[in-house]
């Protein structure tokens, strides 16, 4: 399926064992850049119970989400994970299904 319009975006981190404050702290650097970035409509930090670090986002558009792969901040939050992290940090697009009330079933 092709789909140029909103994407959403899941991204797991998993902090190797006592690294946890080293990835909070990337993120919290990284986050206020990336709401700058043009299409940023949501980008949410969340924590799992097993330490899981979840980043939740919404892109108006994958040309945006695109861009926003390769900007400054993503390459400066890259550099600082480098050694913080127990595996790849899982990233997977997700196409938008909205259903019942706009307000609560998309986001």
């Amino acid at each position: 399926m092709t789909n140029t319009g909103v994407v959403n975006v899941v991204a797991v981190f998993h902090p190797l064992d006592g690294h946890r404050d080293a990835v909070v702290a990337a993120l919290e650097v990284a986050i206020p850049l990336v709401h700058d970035e043009p299409g940023c409509e949501l980008y949410v930090i969340t924590e799992a119970d097993d330490g899981r670090l979840v980043m939740i986002e919404k892109w108006r558009s994958v040309a945006e989400l695109d861009a926003h792969g390769s900007s400054p901040a993503v390459v400066a939050l890259v550099a600082a994970l480098d050694g913080h992290l127990a595996q790849p940090v899982e990233v997977t697009r997700l196409i938008p299904l909205p259903m019942g009330d706009p307000a609560k079933g998309e986001l």
